[in-house]
């Protein structure tokens, strides 16, 4: 096995200290510019690597963030991320990226060694075990490292998040369906431990409320975010002695598992039943009959958690303090729910 090149071998090679080398690879004013470039010739000639974890202790600073999402297979997550890689590398920043896969005990210790790990700061989406950790992420804050939650979020004092208004989403969706005709709304929502899918769902019944159309609890399910979820659901609703005729869903996943079973039973889309998701997944808008969905806007709204960040590490006095971002929703209507317009 090769031994790693030091500031020893360095300072030996070039007859000086190794104090001099060591100022001299981090830039001291106090070594002059003939000794700086010899250095780093001689360093790149060594092939020697400087021990980041090392230089983050001596600085205070790694210039690596932490990134904790649910899962990264998916094209929402996957879009938060490179919005938040693209703020952050312009400006020097490597982000480290966990994923939770929904559990506790993981996300708890991708909290802990991304801390041990020096980051500089930990941007994330929680797990959907929402009073778990609690103590872990205060941790994080009492240690004065910039915390920052995107789409799911938590309240905890010092924190900072960056979302979209869910419950207009959740609003505009329903009222969409009710201006094509639709009375009888089903609603697919998600865990309802989790502040998004609770919004949406207010969204919904509110909806509901101000255009004079009663509430079903029969209508409304509460699943999984995929297609197997959505058909299961549907089946069940359209087994319903007064089935609806739309369905509202939170996940696009779900709302194309039900439009297949739809599909399958002969039943006309948008004609007869009218189907709206959440999400705008790319599939959404290339399918046959294309599907309407609401946009989350994932890479903006990694781009705004990474400046949320910028604004806190180039500030002390921020760190504590909370800045709620909440971005605005944006319709894609198209074939799926569209009885009275040119799309179909």
């Amino acid at each position: 096995m090769t031994r790693r090149t030091t500031i020893y071998d360095i300072a030996k090679e070039l007859d000086i200290t190794a104090a001099s080398v060591s100022r001299a690879l981090n830039n001291n004013p106090k070594i002059s510019e003939s000794t700086r470039k010899l250095v780093l010739e001689t360093a790149a000639k060594m092939n020697y690597k400087q021990n980041r974890l090392a230089l983050a202790l001596r600085s205070g600073k790694s210039n690596n963030v932490g990134v904790i999402v649910p899962r990264i297979d998916s094209n929402f997550f996957a879009s938060i991320i490179r919005g938040i890689e693209e703020e952050l590398y312009s400006v020097g920043y490597h982000i480290i990226i966990c994923q939770t896969h929904e559990d506790a005990k993981i996300e708890s210790d991708n909290i802990n060694t991304l801390l041990n790990a020096q980051v500089d700061g930990i941007l994330m989406s929680i797990s959907n075990v929402i009073n778990e950790n609690n103590d872990i992420m205060k941790r994080v804050v009492d240690k004065n490292v910039p915390l920052i939650f995107f789409d799911r979020k938590k309240h905890i004092d010092g924190v900072s998040s960056v979302t979209i208004d869910d419950f207009e989403g959740g609003y505009l969706a329903t009222k969409q369906l009710i201006d094509e005709g639709c009375n009888r709304i089903a609603h697919f929502t998600g865990d309802q431990s989790l502040e998004i899918f609770q919004n949406r769902t207010k969204g919904y019944k509110k909806a509901l409320e101000d255009n004079g159309i009663l509430f079903d609890s029969n209508y409304v399910f509460q699943i999984k975010s995929n297609v197997d979820a959505g058909r299961l659901a549907i089946e069940k609703l359209l087994s319903l002695e007064n089935p609806p005729d739309a369905l509202f869903s939170t996940s696009d996943f779900a709302a194309l598992g039900a439009i297949q079973v739809l599909k399958e039973k002969g039943i006309t889309i948008p004609e007869e039943f009218c189907v709206f998701g959440f999400g705008n997944e790319p599939f959404t808008k290339f399918m046959e009959l294309s599907i309407s969905s609401v946009d989350q806007s994932p890479l903006e709204m990694g781009k705004m958690a990474a400046k949320v960040f910028l604004e806190q590490i180039n500030n002390n006095e921020n760190l504590k303090i909370e800045k709620k971002v909440i971005l605005k929703p944006e319709l894609h209507i198209r074939k799926s729910s569209s009885r009275n317009s040119n799309l179909r």
